[in-house]
């Protein structure tokens, strides 16, 4: 397959979690636990329980901090053997970062642009660009901070491709499938053209967990990141 699915399990109940996850079976071999999850259902117990029963786990906590909790955070995840941790993409945090998970099996990547977020909303911030050369800062300072990838939306996941090269993994959140709700999402794209723009891995959260058939919705998702199908 050309990218990996994660599946953002994006619950307060570890119970409906790992309802989730039984459900997904085989499918899906990544999940995503973010604060919802992280904070309301036990998601660091979760996440290692699921290391352990041989998933990889995503902990999407976006630290930011100075360079020293930074660094023993990163540490702290890195000795779970979780796949994948997320960090603002500020220069000092991501040098922290990848100097703590150096030798681990960790992938930290820098987060760019909230996929929620458009111009508008980072002109409001008091940056002095646009969504998208905001995102082209970041992953020019996450390449030069030797970190294992970003995570952007799909609509930038070429021009992040180009200043990446071909290594370093493009983890797009915002994937809907044809005929899905956007929800609170700004920038978002479906799956078979998130993975020719250049990503490498695609987060799908509600599409799937707020599915009747949540089975049934992953594997349409995968038959379309395998073979360019659209999903009705």
């Amino acid at each position: 397959m050309a990218g990996q699915l994660i599946v953002g399990l994006d619950v307060s109940s570890r119970a409906v979690a790992e309802a989730i996850v039984v459900a997904l079976g085989d499918d899906v071999q990544c999940y995503k636990i973010g604060y919802q999850c992280f904070y309301g259902a036990d998601g660091y117990g979760l996440g290692r329980d699921l290391i352990a029963a041989g998933k990889q786990v995503f902990f999407d906590l976006k630290l930011l901090d100075i360079d020293n909790t930074v660094e023993q955070g990163v540490a702290a995840i890195a000795a779970t053997g979780a796949a994948m941790l997320t960090v603002h993409a500020y220069p000092k945090t991501m040098r922290a970062a990848a100097k703590a998970a150096a030798g681990s099996g960790l992938m930290v990547l820098g987060v760019t642009v909230l996929t929620s977020m458009d111009d508008a909303d980072v002109k409001e911030a008091g940056y002095q660009r646009d969504a998208a050369g905001l995102v082209a800062l970041r992953a020019q300072q996450a390449r030069d901070a030797g970190i294992g990838g970003v995570v952007v939306s799909a609509h930038e996941a070429e021009m992040v491709r180009t200043i990446l090269g071909p290594k370093p993994a493009i983890v797009t959140p915002g994937i809907r499938p044809a005929g899905a709700a956007h929800g609170d999402q700004k920038r978002v794209m479906s799956p078979a053209e998130a993975l020719a723009a250049g990503a490498s891995h695609l987060v799908v959260g509600r599409p799937i967990i707020a599915a009747d058939d949540p089975a049934a919705a992953a594997r349409g998702i995968l038959a379309e990141m395998a073979g360019g199908l659209r999903v009705a």
